[in-house]
């Protein structure tokens, strides 16, 4: 063979896992999405708009060699079932799950289709994988906090409002089980520590939600956290109104909060979570098997801090916690 002959040959073959890997992202594939939120809620647009926006980085857009099926179940447990029901009955090849009451609702209805969670607080607690490192089934993805976070809001939250002595956890426990045994013991030791009175403070409705706030404002020194909690991050204008009317100081997870004009918030950036999603999505369409993508946790946190609430409340933030902030509402 001539030398001219053998190296085109040679560039072929050397070419042709690249067209074939072309040739499978150009095919349409269907993706599933189940978001916990109300479709109006700009927190959860911008959400769905990084994970897209990962995916088009990868190659794969909607409309061209994707369709991606995006529904909505705002809160409610009872409707995240049905509409997990009828994503699942759509075959997707894989889903993306954003919260824990909605992987619940999907890991119920199929052991097959890999579902991506990407904001799940204790998915070995809650029963989603069998370990970090291999989750053993058809659940992978990525959680969003440590279970010793519950010290540190607390300490957030006496550093910024050092009057605090009560403590309230604030969670639903159909939306959030795994706060009473994930994050609750963290938040009472380090309550025992700093002398403050804990109590856990579980929610149901907005009438609940009032009656929690309004107690921990009868006497001076109430103070409230509002947990990593898709009921939490729904009801997030209430919780802030409340809070700020009865002069209750509060630490939350989410950063959308706190930009919402709650006091401070620390925790995973969500919108970086939902960004890197987007790779295990596009892994296990080439392929790769969730059992073997272990679950990885949180690299980028986020603590932003809100001073015209802080000024309202007659609060002086701390030059440390300032100094800490990664964004500062004035």
């Amino acid at each position: 063979m001539r030398r001219r002959e053998f190296l085109s040959v040679l560039g072929a073959a050397a070419a042709w896992p690249l067209a074939a890997r072309a040739q499978q992202t150009d095919r349409v594939r269907r993706i599933g999405v189940l978001m916990g939120y109300d479709e109006a809620d700009p927190e959860a647009k911008a959400l769905l708009s990084e994970f897209t926006q990962g995916l088009s980085e990868l190659g794969r857009t909607d409309g061209r060699n994707l369709r991606v099926d995006v529904r909505w179940a705002p809160g409610r447990t009872d409707l995240m079932h049905t509409v997990a029901k009828e994503l699942v009955n759509l075959q997707p090849d894989v889903i993306l799950a954003d919260s824990t009451p909605v992987t619940a609702a999907l890991k119920r209805e199929t052991s097959t289709i890999p579902i991506v969670f990407a904001a799940v607080a204790d998915p070995v607690g809650s029963g989603f994988v069998a370990g970090l490192p291999r989750p053993g089934g058809n659940i992978t993805g990525f959680s969003s906090m440590e279970g010793s976070m519950g010290s540190k809001w607390l300490e957030l939250l006496t550093g910024i409002a050092p009057g605090v002595k009560r403590a309230a956890m604030m969670f639903n426990p159909d939306t959030a089980p795994y706060i009473k045994s994930y994050a609750l013991p963290s938040f009472e030791a380090a309550a025992r520590s700093l002398r403050v009175a804990p109590f856990a403070a579980p929610v149901h409705s907005d009438a609940e939600i009032e009656m929690v706030i309004t107690e921990l404002a009868r006497e001076p020194g109430g103070g409230l956290l509002g947990m990593p909690d898709n009921f939490v991050e729904i009801h997030r204008a209430l919780i802030i109104s409340l809070a700020a009317r009865n002069n209750v100081p509060a630490v939350y997870q989410t950063p959308v909060i706190a930009r919402d004009g709650g006091l401070l918030s620390y925790g995973a950036d969500f919108r970086d979570i939902f960004h890197r999603a987007a790779r295990y999505v596009d892994s296990i369409l080439r392929g790769a098997k969730p059992s073997e993508l272990p679950v990885q946790l949180p690299t980028k946190y986020l603590m932003v801090v809100n001073l015209k609430t802080a000024i309202m409340l007659g609060l002086t933030v701390p030059p440390s916690i300032l100094l800490s902030a990664d964004e500062v509402i004035e």
